[in-house]
């Protein structure tokens, strides 16, 4: 599968670019950005953004399609898709600058992604875990129509301390029904 890019009413969803590193670093270097993903480093560099946009543009995109969120000419976030497709299911991980929590940015490029990876891949579940304490992530999860199936205990080791994690997905089933197709 080639990368590809999709549109929203506001964004852009396209592959990274090595020339996104300074977007990308504007804004994950903001301590408030990252404090519930557990993958980012603390405090964030340049070095970091660097690693991230080169590693995003040499991955698989057959496995992991990932997503630069544009809005006008700045990327203000990120959104990917990790496929598995022995198990026929694939994780949803977003993300966005901080001035931009609450316009509805994330849902509306996840709700681009989840319809782009429906139709792309045989997959039959789409899920996403969200630290539990990160209400605005759960909330997205809920916009997108995605059941919550449990509560993960103590599920990852993070910056010092055992945090809880929110799993939500939605069903190939559900999607379709929404969209009135099944």
């Amino acid at each position: 599968m080639e990368p590809t890019e999709l549109t929203t009413e506001r964004l852009l969803l396209r592959p990274f670019r090595l020339s996104d590193v300074d977007d990308v670093y504007a804004y994950a270097s903001d301590e408030a950005w990252g404090q519930y993903l557990f993958a980012v480093p603390a405090p964030y560099t340049r070095q970091d953004a660097v690693s991230f946009v080169a590693r995003t543009v040499l991955q698989d995109w057959e496995q992991r399609p990932a997503f630069a969120i544009q809005l006008g000419a700045q990327v203000v976030g990120g959104i990917n898709l990790r496929i598995r497709p022995e198990q026929k299911i694939a994780e949803l991980g977003y993300s966005i600058a901080r001035p931009h929590w609450g316009e509805g940015l994330v849902a509306e490029a996840a709700s681009a992604v989840i319809d782009w990876g429906f139709q792309s891949y045989n997959i039959a579940k789409i899920y996403a875990l969200a630290d539990a304490r990160n209400h605005q992530s759960i909330r997205v999860m809920e916009k997108l129509g995605m059941q919550r199936e449990g509560l993960l205990r103590q599920n990852r080791y993070y910056r010092g301390e055992q945090v809880d994690e929110v799993l939500c997905s939605l069903l190939r089933k559900e999607w379709q029904a929404q969209r009135g197709g099944g």
